[in-house]
């Protein structure tokens, strides 16, 4: 099967978030300039040089990862707030909650003779079957051109809409191909996986992961970003990291809002929990409904397309 739903870098967000709630995914090219993907690589150079290759099988014994990116890189900012991105997020997630987060940050270096990823969910994280609405955003951005020799991303189109014990056929996998600069959208129903490294070259990716406010995230950003930095950043990103409320009262700190509290605040009378705007969208969002629970059900798929 061929890769389709790709996008030029100017192309309206819309048509990129309908892309991705029909099929599961998009990918837009050159989404940022060859400047943005130098300063990035710049910022994280001495993180790569110290970074080990990994020691347990699903995520590769041939792949460097790591994470915490926002304190190790400025220039990745423009990647976390890219609108064609957030307009997706937007799109897939804001139905379901007042908020979303960032759900994860990392490099994902694969390097030659790696194998092929297992074929996952990111939603396997969370006791909720397939289908079901977006629990999270998924961002993989290219620091280096992606092929399918060189372990471009693979996924199953459409597969975001399958129930979960549906395992894809070899003809269903397609991997992603796309210049540096680029960027792999998709949701985290979407079966996906890293690709095999048959090429000569490492292949870099920059993956960026957003999820529902009300979930936890994957990785610790009050750890990862704590306060003394946070306050550095933007109101947005702030946000995007949790250091504001979710919801009504959701993710209080001593009664008050957390990003009251972070710059300062230590009076709840000053800090509001549930202001008229955010009760309007508590009441709108569109809630989940479970009928029953499965259990037994596959978050793995090992399908050989090599």
């Amino acid at each position: 099967m061929e890769l389709k739903n790709t996008f030029a870098g100017d192309a309206p967000s819309e048509a990129v978030a309908a892309a991705v709630a029909e099929d599961g995914y998009a990918v837009v090219r050159d989404a940022v300039d060859a400047d943005t993907v130098a300063a990035i690589k710049a910022d994280l150079a001495p993180y790569f040089e110290k970074a080990h290759d990994g020691h347990e099988e699903f995520y590769g014994k041939l792949t460097k990862r790591f994470g915490a990116l926002l304190a190790k890189s400025t220039a990745v900012q423009a990647l976390l707030v890219h609108p064609t991105v957030l307009a997706v997020a937007d799109d897939a997630l804001l139905p379901h909650c007042v908020r979303y987060r960032l759900h994860y940050s990392g490099v994902m270096h694969i390097e030659p003779g790696e194998t092929r990823q297992v074929l996952h969910r990111d939603i396997g994280l969370y006791p909720i079957a397939n289908p079901c609405p977006p629990l999270t955003v998924a961002t993989m951005w290219a620091l280096s051109d992606f092929t399918r020799e060189n372990g471009g991303t693979r996924l199953i189109p459409g597969s975001h809409l399958w129930s979960s014990n549906r395992v894809p056929k070899p003809e269903e996998v397609v991997a992603t191909e796309m210049p540096a600069g680029s960027v792999l959208i998709y949701t985290g129903n979407t079966i996906h996986g890293g690709g095999a490294n048959r090429a000569e070259g490492s292949r870099s990716g920059v993956a960026l992961h957003y999820n529902l406010g009300w979930l936890r995230q994957e990785e610790n950003q009050y750890m990862a970003v704590p306060p003394e930095l946070a306050r550095q950043l933007s109101d947005q990103i702030q946000e995007l990291i949790g250091y504001s409320l979710g919801s009504s009262s959701l993710g209080v700190v001593d009664h008050m809002d957390p990003k009251d509290y972070l710059h300062g605040v230590r009076d709840p009378a000053q800090s509001s929990l549930s202001s008229p705007e955010m009760e309007k969208q508590v009441q709108a969002l569109s809630r989940f409904h479970i009928s029953h629970s499965e259990d037994g059900l596959p978050n793995y798929y090992d399908v050989d397309t090599d």
